[in-house]
């Protein structure tokens, strides 16, 4: 028996991923009433009945396919490995047919069990071949099984090759010439007449109100429900979604990005525009200056409302609605030191892609004038009394030290921009790229290691809302820190407590793969987030900018003009005004970085003392890359996302380094005339406002390390390409996979590994 070509046991036919699902049809032949679907692209039709009961060890089945067709397989458990197969072809007047199954990618060998017993409808003539069986004990086999009483994927396989001798059930095959899968609810193909079928009678007429199927005289397509494949399936237009969902369009990939929200930007359709700019139709995440009104407004509707944490669920996810401060990653956000595999270190050539198409800006208005910079200029004299120097800080990403400079922003023209500005335009031009928005994916359908598609809440895209994958095809993660764990979670994909609690939820827990094909990783464990207290000043120079209030409603009407008219002013920018880094050694004997930004006005406000709002100004200051405290995320029975371990000043060093921090940055305020500290004030230590600080105000969601890259999959959830281990063609690029915090906010070190990333994932072999 040779083996010509690569056969079909080398296709990825695994999981639940159909684009037609089985509906009833009479053989207009035999009267027959079957369950089953005809590919409308060969005029092939597949069709299945059982008994009427709750246990079945045998089933009817029933090719049939046009002459072309030179032989047909039917997967029963929607694999080619580990599953039963059933093979048919003419031979002259008689059909020919073996049961195979296969363990690896070899020729699928005969299968020893089952007996296949040509019914007396079986014909060949002129135009097609019709093959109708008795499958006995053909409802079992290693690995996989029929439940009369569920639901199942087939998956079928046709070729116009002939195989090598019609004649001989075992003979060879080349590879198959297409592919295909259905859905099959069981208790649909039951049938009372099942005994009357056996011996070649009708039984009890069906309904009149069940079609007419395939007929072996004609090419009548049966019922169809079809969706589209894919070569790559983009979960999740963030950061890392859309330069990946860039990236692979731009190789020539058929690729659909999905969003589990809506528009942000006017450009992308959005409409939420504050009154005083709806003539220039721009939203409020095309403004810099309504930054803070995000987290003020009425009817948050950006906000995902499955986690208790500030999480973008539009276009551009988080570049659509933080501060934007975009900083160049430095050598060591990508070492190994700080948890990445060396085939990651020489980070620069993917950087510089990043900063092409998306240089950073620290004068975001059009006028390239700055502006509201009064409590830049008090921070940099507090600064300058400590030993810092003022640099412009994106021209030294290396140099993180006691430096200082200008907020860095990702605004272009005096716009939000971000990757929806730049990458995704650029990707939505392309015909391969199609997006789609309000589409939540809950889960990637598998079975075991390969991925076959997507489960979403969209019927329009497949049935059941489920879109496939191409031969080879793969899907990305790149739902965020939140959303991409509770997708593994509800795949089987993460720790066993999880997976349980997917398993509880009543909804989810019917399309959870079955424990046998659990992967445990260490999905949502691990994480870290930025620890930041803010520390409240005023002083006479600073012009607070009415906290931010009314910016949205009633803005300074000079500045409403000026950047309506140019772009320029106040609004062109956002709250943050200038950074600074100071590295500490701890007694650890890890390098730690502290990073203060500073921005007129304050989230709150907590004193004894009088003060005026009008001067309030806020330094928060941050522990950034060598923290060592870690939390963990998960979910609840609701499948909210959550953090089951608060990850902010779980390790004492990293408490002891942020309070020397804060120490030191208020050290010289005898060097500022004018300078009042207000929260905490005279009447509380900085270590008794650190010990008394709301852990939910401590959160700066920075939240890295979900899924976090690495060598082993005991203590990393993907590998060095970021596909996740045990998986064939399962990939994660989004926040969730950087192992430990960059020593700035991680943006721009996210946009530069989703650049490499792509690169990585292009040149795995075996991709389509």
């Amino acid at each position: 028996m040779k083996f010509r070509n690569l056969l079909l046991s080398v296709l990825p036919l695994v999981g639940s991923v159909y684009s037609q699902v089985a509906a009833p049809y009479v053989d207009p032949g035999n009267g027959f009433v079957f369950d089953g679907v005809t590919d409308p692209v060969h005029s092939v039709s597949y069709g299945i009945v059982l008994p009427q009961a709750s246990t079945s060890t045998e089933f009817i089945g029933e090719f049939v396919a046009p002459n072309d067709a030179k032989w047909i397989g039917l997967a029963l458990g929607g694999a080619m490995i580990g599953d039963l197969l059933l093979v048919a072809w003419p031979d002259g007047n008689n059909i020919v047919s073996s049961a195979r199954y296969a363990t690896g990618y070899t020729l699928p060998a005969a299968y020893v069990g089952p007996t296949i017993t040509t019914l007396p409808s079986s014909s060949v003539n002129s135009t097609h071949w019709k093959f109708v069986f008795r499958c006995q004990n053909c409802t079992t086999w290693p690995g996989g099984s029929i439940d009369p009483t569920g639901t199942g994927v087939f998956a079928w396989a046709y070729s116009d090759v002939a195989v090598d001798d019609p004649s001989d059930p075992n003979s060879s095959f080349a590879e198959h010439t297409d592919f295909g899968f259905f859905g099959v609810n069981f208790p649909d193909a039951q049938s009372s007449n099942y005994q009357n079928y056996l011996q070649g009678n009708t039984g009890t007429p069906p309904p009149t109100s069940v079609p007419s199927g395939p007929s072996s005289t004609t090419t009548t397509t049966g019922p169809t429900a079809s969706a589209t494949p894919f070569d790559y399936i983009v979960v999740g237009a963030g950061p890392g979604g859309l330069i990946m969902a860039d990236r692979l369009s731009e190789a020539g990939k058929k690729v659909l990005l999905l969003e589990r929200g809506g528009p942000s930007t006017a450009e992308t359709g959005g409409t939420y525009d504050a009154p005083w700019s709806k003539s220039a139709n721009l939203t409020k995440f095309d403004v810099p200056g309504l930054f803070e009104t995000l987290f003020t407004d009425t009817a948050p509707f950006w906000w995902c409302k499955d986690t208790n944490f500030f999480a973008g669920c539009l276009l551009g996810g988080g570049t659509s609605v933080n501060g934007a401060l975009y900083w160049y990653p430095n050598n060591n956000d990508f070492s190994t030191a700080s948890g990445w595999p060396s085939s990651w270190s020489n980070h620069q050539p993917f950087t510089d892609k990043l900063k092409q198409r998306l240089p950073s800006t620290d004068h975001p208005s059009a006028d390239g004038q700055r502006y509201l910079e009064q409590s830049a200029n008090v921070v940099m004299q507090l600064l300058q009394g400590q030993g810092y120097s003022q640099i412009t800080i994106n021209d030294s990403p290396d140099y993180k030290d006691h430096v200082f400079g200008y907020s860095a922003f990702d605004f272009l023209n005096g716009q939000r921009a971000g990757p929806v500005a730049t990458y995704f335009q650029s990707a939505l031009a392309r015909t391969n790229l199609v997006y789609r928005d309000h589409v939540l994916v809950s889960q990637v359908i598998r079975n075991g290691s390969t991925i076959l598609g997507v489960r979403t809440n969209d019927t329009s895209l497949g049935p059941d809302g489920i879109v496939p994958l191409n031969p080879n095809g793969r899907v990305v993660l790149s739902g965020g820190s939140f959303g991409t764990p509770r997708i593994l979670f509800q795949s089987g994909i993460g720790p066993t407590d999880m997976i349980q609690a997917v398993q509880g939820n009543p909804t989810a827990a019917k399309n959870l793969p079955p424990q046998s094909q659990w992967i445990n990783l260490p999905v949502g464990q691990s994480v870290s987030d930025n620890p930041s207290i803010n520390l409240v000043f005023t002083h006479p120079s600073i012009d607070a900018y009415d906290n931010w209030a009314d910016v949205w409603s009633d803005p300074r009407q000079a500045d409403a003009q000026q950047y309506l008219q140019s772009r320029s002013g106040v609004l062109a920018g956002a709250s943050p005004k200038l950074n600074f880094w100071r590295a500490y050694g701890g007694s650890d004997g890890i390098t730690r970085y502290a990073q203060g930004t500073v921005r007129p006005g304050a989230a709150s406000v907590n004193t004894s003392v009088a003060y005026n709002a009008s001067q309030i100004f806020t330094i928060t200051l941050y522990l950034s890359q060598g923290i060592q405290s870690r939390g963990r995320i998960g979910v609840d029975a609701a499948l909210n996302a959550k953090a089951l371990v608060n990850p902010w000043l779980t390790n004492a060093v990293d408490k002891t380094i942020l309070l020397q921090a804060l120490n030191d940055v208020t050290s010289t305020m005898q060097n500022v005339q004018g300078l009042t500290l207000i929260t905490p004030d005279h009447t509380m230590t900085l270590e008794q406002y650190v010990d008394a600080y709301d852990p939910a105000t401590m959160c700066s969601n920075h939240w890295v390390g979900a899924a976090k890259i690495g060598t082993s999959p005991s203590t990393a959830v993907v590998d060095q390409n970021a596909k996740v281990f045990n998986t064939d063609n399962l990939f994660i690029v989004d926040a969730s996979i950087i192992p430990s915090l960059p020593v700035g906010n991680p943006q721009g070190v996210l946009m530069s590994a989703a650049e490499q990333a792509a690169v990585k994932i292009l040149a795995l072999a075996g991709g389509p």
